[in-house]
């Protein structure tokens, strides 16, 4: 029992696959409230940071959106026992919490999520898709995929990161 409770509790490989995320970003956020409309662009800055042993890691998003001051909160991390990630975001847009549960095949260039969410007209949970895909060291993108007004899947956001310097 010691001996598997040593196993899940250590940070590994999953984690590592994590590291290229560490650091301070200046992110492009680009939004379409629905399929076909014209993008809304904004900015903002993201700082993700290793918590609790390496164990999680702690992102923490300021900017805009719609004209107005726009903070994010999430945590990501890697459960040894069941080999998937997980995650958690939170922001001023909302009073409920995103959770999304993933992972990769190539050890950390692709990953994709599958997430839900309350949808605020209805009360339900609403799910969804997260793509994560790494460029290189100093860059990622996320795409996050929901249901349009027909109920068909359309991308509703993406976020390009830069490496800050």
């Amino acid at each position: 029992m010691m001996a598997a409770w040593q196993k899940y509790m250590t940070p590994g490989e999953g984690h590592k696959a994590l590291e290229h995320m560490v650091g301070t970003w200046d992110a492009k956020v680009t939004s379409w409230m629905a399929p076909g409309t014209e993008p809304m662009v904004s900015a903002g800055t993201e700082t993700n940071s290793w918590i609790l042993g390496g164990r999680y890691m702690e992102q923490k998003f300021s900017g805009s959106f719609m004209g107005q001051p726009f903070n994010g909160i999430g945590y990501v991390g890697y459960d040894n026992a069941k080999k998937e990630y997980f995650g958690t975001w939170m922001d001023t847009m909302s009073t409920g919490v995103m959770t999304q549960t993933g992972n990769t095949s190539d050890g950390g260039k692709n990953f994709k999520f599958k997430s839900t969410m309350t949808d605020p007209m209805t009360g339900k949970d609403q799910t969804g898709e997260m793509r994560l895909t790494v460029a290189d060291n100093d860059h990622h993108t996320m795409e996050m995929f929901g249901p349009g007004p027909d109920g068909k899947t359309f991308k509703m956001m993406e976020i390009a990161y830069t490496r800050k310097k």
